[in-house]
């Protein structure tokens, strides 16, 4: 039964693969690589959805090189011949492998849930399954939603390079500043698929060493700096602040999730500050900004996973990725009007014990 799905799923994405690539080479001298990278990435999710990662892998190859060889030039052949064509092919398949299989990885887990359910808990089991196809729900649009628009400018800048626009060199650096701008962002975005995914499987453990939170906090406000063009940033640390016992890497994408977030609402002109000191054994932090605040009946609802405040353009992951951090780490994570509006985010970490400032 399930070989019979895999080779209806594979067969059922061939045909997709097909449809689209019909549809689209008559047109494709009026778009941009964009148009059928966003569409293949589409059919290789709907194949993963139905088939699992297998499928996703094989489908995603598939649509790989029907993209290289239908849409990138010289057409109807495997050769790329410029390197800004091997940015965009690469791009292509690693977002298309990541999504498919975390797609199908959810799939797989609605699968063996459904398994695991005895008759007994159907009534049980039809709720779980009904929340859970709301959360795959909204992954799928924060999928289709979050990486159109640095895909869309990675490969639209990877196309006018690729077919020798002159700019003038200013122009041309302000263009590979924005292709390594949106690259980060995207690896953002997946990085928080990724951890979303970890938190599900009950599978974020940090691996706890003696972090430096001054030297974090450095390091991420100039990594995220051009999120910050149109706004200042205010850093104030307590002098002398112990040592956080924590995951780098974990806490390097809390900071930089608030950061993130912080920039997003921030008015242009305005001051997102960030504020460290200890507090009773515990590091005490807080991301502020001065943008639309928010309103108090959702406060402790903003760090559910893929959920969306009025007006939000981010995916919904990357608070509840805040929250499940901080909870893993033993700390706590609030939010508060900060004074004269806006949103305070303040969290705490355990302090690295019997260990010494570097």
């Amino acid at each position: 039964m399930a070989r019979l799905r895999t080779a209806w799923s594979v067969g059922a994405g061939l045909v997709l693969v097909a449809v689209v690539v019909a549809g689209l080479v008559p047109v494709r001298a009026h778009i941009t690589l964009a148009t059928p990278a966003l569409v293949l990435v589409l059919v290789v999710v709907a194949a993963a959805w139905v088939g699992g990662s297998r499928v996703a892998v094989c489908v995603a190859v598939i649509a790989a090189l029907s993209f290289n060889v239908a849409f990138i030039r010289p057409y109807w052949t495997l050769k790329v011949a410029v390197w800004d064509d091997w940015v965009a092919l690469g791009v292509f398949v690693a977002v298309a492998v990541v999504i498919g299989v975390l797609v199908a990885a959810q799939g797989e887990q609605r699968r063996a849930a459904e398994q695991r359910e005895s008759l007994a808990r159907e009534v049980a089991r039809a709720d779980v399954l009904e929340q859970v196809g709301g959360q795959r729900s909204a992954l799928l649009r924060s999928v289709s939603h979050d990486l159109r628009t640095p895909l869309a400018t990675i490969l639209a800048v990877a196309s006018d390079l690729r077919d020798g626009v002159v700019y003038d060199d200013a122009t041309r650096a302000e263009l590979l500043s924005n292709l390594c701008d949106e690259t980060e962002r995207l690896d953002r975005l997946v990085a928080n698929l990724l951890s979303m995914s970890r938190i599900e499987a009950g599978a974020l453990k940090p691996e706890r060493q003696a972090v430096d939170m001054e030297e974090l906090i450095a390091d991420r406000v100039r990594r995220l700096a051009p999120l910050f063009n149109q706004v200042r940033v205010q850093v104030d640390v307590e002098t002398d602040l112990p040592l956080v016992d924590g995951d780098y890497t974990q806490l390097e994408q809390l900071l930089t999730n608030l950061l993130e977030n912080a920039a997003r609402y921030a008015p242009p002109a305005s001051t997102v500050r960030i504020e460290a000191r200890a507090r009773r054994g515990m590091v005490e932090m807080s991301v502020s900004d001065e943008g639309i605040g928010i309103p108090e009946f959702e406060r402790t609802r903003v760090f559910e996973p893929f959920r969306r405040g009025e007006g939000s353009r981010s995916s919904g992951v990357g608070l509840a990725i805040c929250k499940a951090t901080v909870d893993a780490h033993g700390g706590t994570i609030a939010v508060h009007r900060t004074a004269g509006g806006g949103a305070t985010f303040v969290f705490t970490l355990p302090v690295r014990a019997a260990v010494g400032r570097r």
